[in-house]
């Protein structure tokens, strides 16, 4: 499968491929993406029960904005995991936490495993190209990740990839004009950029 679109990062990973990070084209990848969102497993992102019509709207809306980004992951061409990056002052977030200069905010949605079934290494793989990109392409000192408390096992997966824990926080419930949010009860963690790229 080959993807003609702009990539913002691209890194070879042996065993395997290519993977590459785009922008989100809330238009085009509105079928994948809510088919990700719509899974049970994906229920702390907050999206079950959206028809795919109201996915796509939220991605427009995320497209015009400065602060917060969506992009797609793919492998070899393949979707593989859905990143989104935000500025953490420009964030609920940001009134959780001392936010310092060049944190940034990463949410991540890893898609289903393939017709191949689970692969050994894959999540620390995928994980290991965004926090790269996000650090190094994008020039970040800090990331900060915001998992639901209940989600222990995106807890722990961010843990083994070097993030540490922060405090438990509530996220304020978010009530605007084409955005509304309910309150969150949230996990925070981090990860030093001298820790995800040592000497980088």
């Amino acid at each position: 499968m080959t993807d003609h679109r702009t990539h913002l990062f691209e890194q070879h990973v042996p065993d395997f491929g290519t993977v590459r990070i785009r922008p989100l084209d809330p238009a085009s990848d509105a079928d994948v993406v809510h088919g990700w969102v719509s899974e049970e497993r994906a229920v702390f992102w907050g999206m079950n029960g959206l028809t795919r019509d109201q996915v796509a709207e939220i991605y427009a809306h995320m497209a015009g904005l400065d602060t917060h980004h969506a992009l797609l992951v793919t492998v070899d061409g393949a979707p593989a995991a859905l990143f989104q990056t935000y500025e953490p002052a420009a964030d609920r977030v940001g009134e959780c936490y001392d936010v310092r200069p060049g944190d940034l905010g990463v949410h991540v949605l890893l898609g289903p495993a393939g017709s191949d079934g689970p692969r050994s290494g894959w999540t620390s793989a995928l994980l290991t190209v965004m926090t790269t990109y996000a650090l190094r392409a994008l020039d970040r000192r800090r990331l900060v990740v915001d998992p639901d408390v209940r989600n222990t096992r995106a807890i722990a997966r961010f843990e083994r990839q070097g993030f540490v824990r922060g405090p438990a926080v509530v996220l304020p419930e978010v009530d605007i004009p084409d955005v509304y949010l309910p309150e969150k009860h949230a996990q925070l963690a981090f990860l030093d950029r001298a820790v995800a790229l040592p000497g980088g």
